[in-house]
């Protein structure tokens, strides 16, 4: 085996959830006075913590964020996503090979909050794959692209960071995971607006990307 276990992003990578949030978001921020593009929101916010971002969103709508604002975000995305969230084409079993391979030594280490995490994971039915080992970076003291998440992971495996490889798709979660010292793959699929090129996961630090997730496993044991 070339590593000790495998630490997977959640959204972009298991599920198709960027476009459902986005949309939420900009719909939140367009009754603001601020309109968006889809392109801009991608560019913006995807791959980021919102409560990151409160700075940007203030700067173009005038609006002090509160706690209930993002509160009431967070519920018209579970909404959404609970109703229309897919899988990654080819994730489901590519999670369930790996996680087999590795005997269970598999994580998902997002960004994104606890709730959001395991409603998405019970909706493509693979809660069961990550049962305990579900790491959220706002429950730690720094978000991605700080390391934070993927060691807590890691500790939480009981392995070494740097015996790990992570698969992320955007440029701040590659940061993450190679400030972490783990060896990252970058998933970018053809012809996805969703997705960043693989030039630019590149430049952040994936040693290499990929285009099909039913190939995730190929791709690791050739690392």
């Amino acid at each position: 085996m070339p590593f000790d276990a495998v630490l997977f992003d959640c959204d972009g990578v298991l599920v198709d959830s960027e476009r459902i949030t986005n949309a939420v978001l900009r719909s939140m921020l367009q009754d603001l006075g601020w309109q968006i593009s889809e392109e801009e929101g991608f560019r913006r916010f995807v791959g980021r913590a919102l409560t990151d971002e409160v700075g940007v969103i203030e700067e173009h709508t005038g609006f002090a964020v509160t706690s209930e604002w993002i509160a009431e975000f967070r519920r018209r995305r579970d909404e959404a996503l609970a109703v229309s969230l897919q899988p990654i084409p080819g994730a489901i079993d590519a999670a369930r090979q790996i996680a087999k391979l590795y005997e269970g030594r598999v994580a998902v280490a997002s960004g994104a909050d606890r709730r959001k995490i395991e409603l998405q994971l019970t909706k493509v039915g693979l809660d069961d794959v990550f049962a305990g080992q579900i790491y959220s970076g706002m429950e730690t003291a720094y978000s991605k692209p700080a390391p934070d998440v993927y060691l807590a992971a890691a500790a939480g495996l009981g392995i070494d960071p740097a015996r790990a490889v992570v698969v992320e798709d955007t440029p701040t979660g590659v940061r993450a995971g190679v400030a972490a010292g783990a060896t990252v793959l970058g998933y970018c699929p053809p012809d996805s607006f969703a997705h960043h090129e693989p030039a630019v996961l590149l430049r952040a630090g994936a040693t290499r990307t990929f285009s099909d997730m039913a190939l995730l496993g190929a791709e690791i044991q050739s690392l």
